[in-house]
């Protein structure tokens, strides 16, 4: 029994906020993704917050922002409701919305609150000074507490990153960095692509690596996935948030999509060239060139440049101190940019040795680009009898890719679908739908690669096959 109760405590300390973590603070339905720094200011909702004192506490806790911007975590007080001691009304027929209800002004709820008052006793202070609140209805009485609990209780919960919470924080704050991806329709895509542990997976997206981090968190750090990216190099500002350890990054590989073409025609070069290293070598030789050319000259001509040479050596030497630190510089500037060439070219050649198999296992594409002339590209790269999922915020390309695939064969199984998301409101006796809800969740384009022959013509099959016999048939006299 103790072995157990040791084990516990041991699993216990993955669910313990720790510094350098990265977390999602939440307010509301209000998310934004943070990395915990020692004495570090953040800014949620428009107010300062320094996250040290949550270290060593559990994720999902719900800290009370104390003044200075320090937490505290949240104690549940056994206080009487504000509703226990008012009578509620048959309906709001006669209660008049103007502006006088409220005893309380302004200025008189700032001083409450620079007397300490915490969040619970200002709204107890509001309803014993609300002159119509007794008038209202049960359902209007829990409306407004609830209202003014999201002004001016002033707590943050913690929240460990996840794919839904991520998917969930950047479709509130901010749906154009990801294509305006819904997380349902993101959980369609892992599914629809059968990610899992020790599987190859290709992916083109561009959602700030919202995506790419959904995939790596599913696979578990088990398997390689290779994001194919356009432009100078990947963005993955929405892995970071994912707060990976380092083996996660291992299974990760990178590829321009720039190259594919090369590499399905075995034209790619992968060999490391530095561009600039022959420009400094030519530069080399025109310069002893041009040092022979003048040290001739320079022996024919008289002593007294040669004295004028001697009496300047005082102020040629500070110039030659400056020429050769900046050489220096130089040297060290090209030599990094060497490496980090050499690194890139290494990466390249390892991811294209990847590819060059043809074995992948799962493809997912979304992209604020034209889906269609990379989806024909990457196919190539999968086996036989294996998934794709193409996503898009509209649906015409994925039309267009579907025709595409029709005419060209080699995939089975296609489908377009549109997602479609409704929230409930579900409380006693007013259970019904939200008013406000996503109006859409982008389309999906899934299906199966198989086999095709391309070495016979489509007609060859035809022709083998023997012509149908006739049946042959009695003479009846009717």
């Amino acid at each position: 029994m103790s072995f157990v109760m040791a084990d516990n405590g041991d699993d216990d300390n993955q669910y313990r906020i720790k510094e350098g973590d990265y977390v999602v603070l939440k307010r509301g339905e209000i998310f934004k993704a943070v990395q915990i720094q020692p004495r570090k200011k953040v800014i949620f909702e428009k107010q300062w917050i320094f996250l040290d004192n949550a270290v060593r506490q559990l994720y999902s806790t719900t800290f009370e922002i104390l003044s200075g911007g320090n937490l505290k975590p949240h104690e549940l007080k056994d206080t009487a409701s504000p509703l226990d001691a008012v009578e509620a009304g048959t309906d709001n027929r006669n209660i008049v919305d103007d502006g006088k209800s409220q005893k309380l002004t302004r200025d008189d709820i700032e001083a409450l609150k620079e007397k300490g008052l915490k969040g619970q006793d200002i709204i107890k202070k509001l309803v014993d000074n609300h002159a119509t609140f007794g008038d209202k209805t049960e359902y209007s009485q829990v409306k407004y507490i609830k209202k003014k609990k999201k002004k001016y209780e002033n707590t943050v919960m913690i929240l460990k990153p996840s794919c839904r919470i991520l998917a969930m924080m950047y479709h509130g704050r901010e749906p154009g960095k990801i294509c305006h991806l819904r997380y349902d329709t993101l959980a369609q895509m892992l599914t629809l692509a059968n990610i899992h542990a020790g599987s190859k997976v290709l992916v083109f997206e561009t959602c700030a690596g919202l995506v790419l981090g959904s995939i790596m968190e599913r696979m578990g750090g088990y398997g390689s996935v290779i994001q194919m990216y356009p432009g100078g190099g990947p963005v993955r500002a929405g892995v970071e948030n994912f707060g990976f350890p380092a083996h996660f990054h291992d299974t990760l590989h990178e590829f321009p999509i720039c190259h594919v073409n090369a590499l399905l025609a075995g034209t790619l070069d992968t060999s490391a060239k530095d561009p600039t290293a022959e420009n400094t070598h030519e530069k080399q030789l025109n310069l002893a060139a041009e040092k022979k050319q003048n040290q001739p000259e320079a022996e024919e001509q008289g002593t007294p440049e040669e004295e004028s040479m001697v009496t300047n050596t005082g102020d040629d030497a500070g110039q030659d101190v400056e020429k050769t630190e900046k050489d220096k510089l130089k040297e060290a500037k090209a030599q990094v940019k060497k490496l980090r060439l050499e690194e890139k070219q290494r990466k390249l050649a390892a991811t294209a040795a990847l590819l060059k198999g043809r074995n992948a296992d799962g493809l997912i594409i979304s992209s604020r680009f034209h889906p269609c002339p990379v989806l024909l590209g990457l196919l190539k790269f999968l086996s036989p009898s294996r998934p794709f999922v193409v996503y898009s915020q509209y649906i015409e390309p994925l039309i267009e890719c579907f025709k595409k695939l029709k005419e060209c064969g080699g995939t089975v199984n296609l489908r377009l679908t549109d997602t479609w998301l409704r929230h409930y409101q579900v409380l006693p006796d007013r259970t019904h739908p939200l008013l406000l809800m996503s109006g859409g969740g982008g389309y999906l384009l899934s299906g199966t690669t198989v086999a095709t022959d391309h070495s016979k013509p489509a007609g060859s099959k035809q022709a083998e096959e023997p012509a149908p016999k006739r049946q042959k048939l009695e003479d009846t006299e009717g």
